[in-house]
């Protein structure tokens, strides 16, 4: 199902502890036994994210690779996005016929974006535990996303989150682009995000 210009790629971004590698985990057992896919990780300075994935047994291991961006992790995804493009090249190499990337950007703050050049499809993940302010924010992944998704819903209660505010301040921001409210650690909204992710980039 891999298109003449390669494997779908899909970034994943949002802060850190928002629950990236949580979706990325997710997906991945959504997707490995229908699609061909891998997963590439980044981090500061570890290839923890990768690890967890690993030890989660979200992939095989030789499906999963971590990629290091040292003290700026949003330039690795956007302004000098060449250490990922090789990882995506080294994994295009391994598995000629991918259908599917996975890309999980290092934890930053709400301006950082994907690179076109990078991600066909962009994800952003925000978590309720960081404040009901969160969508009203604004920045790049917030407002242009192809879809967001407001992650922990399940804690609304305990951190004093009004998840009706959220929504309503979600769909004042997007406009009319798609947004999923979830709890990805107990997999709630997860099934929703893969369909996003089938129909939009076109895997079918």
């Amino acid at each position: 199902m891999a298109s003449n210009n390669g494997p779908l790629r899909v970034g994943i971004g949002g802060p850190v502890g928002s629950g990236k590698t949580a979706l990325m985990e997710q997906l991945c057992k959504r997707f490995r036994d229908t699609y061909e896919i891998c997963a590439i990780t980044n981090d500061i300075y570890t290839k923890e994210d990768a690890r967890i994935l690993t030890v989660a047994g979200a992939l095989p291991e030789e499906r999963i690779m971590g990629v290091e961006t040292g003290g700026c992790p949003h330039t690795a995804i956007r302004e000098d996005a060449s250490i990922n493009l090789a990882a995506v090249a080294e994994m295009r190499r391994r598995f000629p016929k991918l259908d599917l990337i996975l890309i999980e950007s290092g934890g930053d703050n709400l301006a950082a974006t994907f690179s076109p050049e990078l991600a066909d499809i962009t994800l952003y993940v925000i978590d309720v535990a960081g404040g009901e302010k969160i969508p009203r924010k604004g920045g790049p992944g917030i407002t242009r996303s192809d879809l967001l998704i407001v992650n922990k819903t399940d804690l609304a209660p305990l951190v004093g989150a009004d998840l009706g505010v959220m929504e309503a301040d979600t769909k004042r921001m997007r406009g009319t682009r798609p947004y999923v409210f979830a709890s990805l650690r107990e997999g709630a909204g997860a099934d929703a995000v893969a369909r996003f992710v089938v129909e939009a980039g076109g895997l079918g």
